[in-house]
């Protein structure tokens, strides 16, 4: 083979290879409705363990948010108030910041008292595991399996979303 051949051969190879890397990267890799959540485990600002699994029956809901996040703060008296309503049925809101600083979140949440669940997750491990990049995020699980997905704020004390989470009961 001459000397030409074999660099337009390389070339080819390389190439290839190049737009097997762009593919590869650009699949979608976010949680979907239906499948499996994707693991994890973390311990909530109150001391307790959470995981996709560990509600048994229960149905999580999981937040994905930050203080700096406009939509996010908007949404966090519906949510709180739908935990309230909710929680003795069996529903538990688990909230997972991506805040950095640690004062600042802390100092928020001490100026709203929330009734739900809260978690701090600055190198956003949880939420890539999601595919998660916009904020606000949230998960419907039960039983380890996701069943809803809303990737922006939501009015959870809506009568459909009421009379959703209720059909999971």
């Amino acid at each position: 083979m001459s000397t030409n051949n074999l660099l337009r051969a390389a070339l080819a190879g390389l190439t290839a290879a190049f737009i097997g890397v762009i593919f590869f990267s650009l699949r979608d890799t976010s949680a979907k409705e239906g499948g499996q959540a994707p693991g994890f485990d973390v311990t909530t600002d109150q001391g307790q363990r959470v995981t996709p699994t560990s509600f048994g029956g229960k149905v999580l809901v999981l937040n994905f948010w930050a203080t700096w996040c406009a939509p996010c703060v908007e949404e966090i008296p519906s949510l709180n108030e739908f935990q309230k309503k909710l929680a003795s049925s069996g529903v538990v809101v688990v909230a997972v910041s991506i805040d950095k600083n640690p004062e600042k979140y802390r100092a928020f949440l001490d100026r709203i008292h929330v009734s739900f669940e809260t978690a701090r997750d600055p190198s956003a491990d949880i939420s890539n595991e999601y595919g998660t990049f916009r904020y606000p995020e949230s998960y419907i699980i039960k039983d380890g399996r996701i069943m809803r997905k809303f990737d922006n704020a939501e009015d959870w004390l809506s009568d459909d979303m009421m009379q959703y989470v209720r059909s999971l009961l």
